[in-house]
């Protein structure tokens, strides 16, 4: 939450009003692609890990996006005038933006953990792609507004704590 996903959704919706569609479609199409390579790479280092180890990295890598999301993101703002207005060039636009602004990102990186530790590749792919929609769709529909009425300070705090205590329990519980 509040991450540059978020803000690129913001960033796309006051751009392209009109397309709002188009966006959510590059969003989901990007976030599917990103999401499932993420969690089958996860899975795949199941396969050469001890479960001990695993659990250290696991349990440090929660950790570390609980304290990254303590830094927010920032978008710079773009210059010069809009590169698409037709609902296929923005979802092309979206899509490509949205895979790329995914790759080290902190939802990547949780969802390359979850992988890990869940079996079930599909399952993963499809929570983490939901989660992405439930928290980048409602930017791009309420777009600025959103931000007013909830500090993104208080996103990033719930998020840190939140990532910090389930990196905490793993390295406790396993």
């Amino acid at each position: 939450m509040g991450d540059k996903t978020q803000l690129l959704s913001l960033m796309l919706a006051a751009r392209y009003p009109k397309q709002a569609l188009a966006i959510i479609g590059g969003i989901f199409i990007a976030t599917i692609a990103n999401h499932a390579c993420a969690a089958f790479l996860g899975h795949w280092l199941t396969t050469f890990m001890s479960p001990d180890l695993l659990k250290w990295i696991l349990g440090l890598s929660f950790l570390g996006i609980g304290l990254w999301l303590l830094v927010p993101d920032h978008i710079d703002d773009a210059a010069g005038s809009k590169v698409a207005d037709r609902a296929l060039q923005v979802f092309i636009l979206t899509v490509g933006l949205f895979f790329l602004a995914e790759m080290g990102d902190k939802t990547q990186i949780a969802t390359i953990a979850l992988g890990a530790k869940y079996p079930d590749v599909i399952a993963v792919t499809i929570g983490t792609t939901l989660g992405m929609m439930l928290a980048n769709a409602p930017a791009v529909w309420v777009g600025q507004k959103f931000t007013k009425r909830m500090p993104i300070r208080w996103i990033h705090a719930v998020a840190a704590i939140t990532f910090i205590a389930i990196g905490v329990a793993t390295l406790i519980w396993g």
